[in-house]
């Protein structure tokens, strides 16, 4: 089985340092493909100097995360715009809105997040999507630009039937990550994930963080060696076969990150 890992965050320390091992693990357990994240334009430029090391196996996104939103320079879209004309950068993001933590003001969130939509309907980029407690602004925003951008994905859905309708009503693709695996927090979401179209389901670990929770013994972090115990619970739970699980998000993230 190939697994395409669509959202891992391998500039992290705790990743980034053991770099070459990591994806060493992930290629053993079948992780082919993995899509480095990018959250400010400093760690955007280190993913894709991941990307330049090891060509076959990454790609990269290249964004402001909504955290980061208070403290990107004024001239932050023109580095964007740079750093997104290497071949192996596939989106604009992560991008969005985080209203549950506000590390960054909710105004100047907005108007960051609305300038990478911008940038990536100017660039015909996918948009690499981030939400919490936020998903009426971030939709309304995602709606004005719907028709100018050519796909998004809910990075990271932790939500339940209700917002998967409105982020599919938009025609979002939806990444699933361990916190599916999770019996205190997952409940949910393990039932929307029976509502996600086959062509719309991608699987990432959001690496190092989220380590599903049906591992035993449960390792110090998570890695994208990880992702297919992802694919093993939610195909028990939509009653498909892992092997189909497995090709079904592996061709629509290539799909999704072909430019």
């Amino acid at each position: 089985m190939r697994w395409f890992d669509s959202g891992v965050n391998l500039t992290n320390g705790k990743l980034y340092r053991d770099v070459e091992a990591v994806l060493e693990r992930a290629a053993a357990a079948g992780v082919e493909k993995l899509l480095v994240i990018g959250t400010n334009v400093s760690e955007s430029a280190d993913a894709i100097a991941l990307c330049d090391r090891y060509p076959k196996q990454l790609l990269a996104t290249v964004g402001v995360h909504p955290h980061d939103a208070a403290a990107a320079e004024p001239n932050f879209i023109n580095q964007l715009r740079e750093l997104a004309n290497h071949e192996n950068v596939v989106a604009i993001g992560e991008c969005g809105l985080d209203f549950n933590r506000n590390y960054s003001p909710q105004a100047i969130q907005l108007e960051v997040f609305e300038a990478q939509l911008a940038l990536a309907a100017e660039l015909q980029l996918p948009v690499y999507l981030h939400e919490r407690d936020a998903q009426q602004q971030q939709c309304d925003l995602l709606a004005r630009y719907q028709a100018k951008i050519p796909r998004m994905l809910a990075h990271c859905f932790t939500g339940g039937k209700k917002e998967l309708a409105r982020y599919l009503e938009l025609g979002c693709y939806i990444g699933i990550t361990g916190w599916l695996c999770d019996e205190r927090r997952g409940l949910e979401l393990q039932q929307a994930v029976l509502d996600i179209p086959a062509d719309r389901l991608l699987l990432e670990t959001d690496a190092p963080f989220l380590l599903p929770r049906t591992i035993r013994p449960r390792p110090a972090q998570n890695e994208p060696c990880y992702l297919p115990e992802i694919g093993q619970f939610l195909a028990q739970l939509r009653h498909q076969e892992v092997r189909e699980i497995a090709a079904q998000t592996w061709q629509n993230s290539l799909r999704f990150f072909t430019k």
